[in-house]
């Protein structure tokens, strides 16, 4: 099977929720999901020159490799972007977002994010 892989972090409710838009979003089944702490997800990690325990980012493996952080986000989202959205336009903004916006400044933004993922939506036990 060689559709991407989008590995997430299972115990964040924000990351669920994402995930559960992205299948919303994806109902030809372009990509599989795991979670970052499964057997799979670790596995998947290494295999991509990550820790195994490395849950600090979403991570989108393709058959190029694996991007983090603002990069798999602006992937995905390039990939799962409907045609029917109201916002025709986020495919291109994401093309242009990682073209256009230093990866520095995007993984700045994101890690702000990532960083504070539990308090600001909790966890799951």
């Amino acid at each position: 099977d060689k559709r991407p892989v989008i590995l997430f972090d299972g115990v964040c409710n924000m990351c669920n929720g994402a995930v559960n838009l992205a299948l919303d979003w994806d109902p030809a089944a372009k990509l599989r999901f795991s979670a970052l702490q499964s057997n799979v997800g670790r596995a998947l990690l290494q295999a991509n020159g990550r820790e195994a325990d490395d849950i600090s980012s979403i991570v989108l493996v393709t058959s190029d490799g694996a991007y983090i952080k603002s990069d798999a986000i602006l992937r995905i989202t390039e990939e799962l972007t409907p045609s029917c959205l109201p916002v025709p336009l986020a495919k291109p903004a994401a093309i242009a977002g990682r073209t256009l916006v230093p990866k520095f400044l995007r993984d700045l933004i994101y890690d702000g994010v990532a960083d504070n993922r539990y308090s600001i939506l909790g966890m799951r036990d």
